[in-house]
């Protein structure tokens, strides 16, 4: 997992600060569903202990776990972008802490304050990019003739 997608090296401290204000502590137990691909994205959470799966959807197989998160991770950004629906399922491989935003105040945080907004979209687009990366070459392994190869 690459740190620079952790909210504590992405946010500086003023910003950790600003969106840490919405925070609401929640937790989950070990197989409880966070969210199904295709479902209205309306919250996110940052992982304070526990590991959560990142899942894909694929038609007559069970869903492909495409990666794991744990401390400071964000789950979910699919509620920063129109139109707000699960790109991906989730759920909490053993028992998770974490915190939980409501995606609506934070959007409107980020609106009124330039500077908050872009650093959460830069932060959240570096989360996008890691993700679209770790899925294809989840995908590369499980379904390609080769596996995923040296991609790097």
């Amino acid at each position: 997992m690459s740190s620079a997608t952790t909210m504590s090296t992405a946010l500086e401290p003023v910003h950790r600060e600003r969106l840490m204000r919405l925070a609401r502590e929640v937790s989950f137990a070990a197989g409880t569903r966070m969210f199904e691909e295709g479902r209205h994205a309306d919250r996110f959470w940052i992982v304070r202990t526990g590991t959560v799966a990142l899942d894909l959807h694929v038609p007559g197989r069970r869903p492909a776990v495409v990666e794991s998160l744990g401390h400071g991770e964000l789950v979910g950004w699919s509620w920063h972008f129109p139109p707000y629906f699960w790109h991906l399922g989730a759920e909490a491989m053993t028992p998770v802490r974490a915190w939980e935003f409501d995606a609506e105040a934070v959007r409107a945080m980020c609106a009124e304050d330039p500077a908050f907004g872009r650093a959460l979209a830069v932060w959240v687009g570096c989360v996008v990019a890691q993700r679209l990366h770790a899925t294809r070459v989840r995908l590369l392994d499980l379904y390609a003739p080769y596996g995923s190869g040296d991609l790097v």
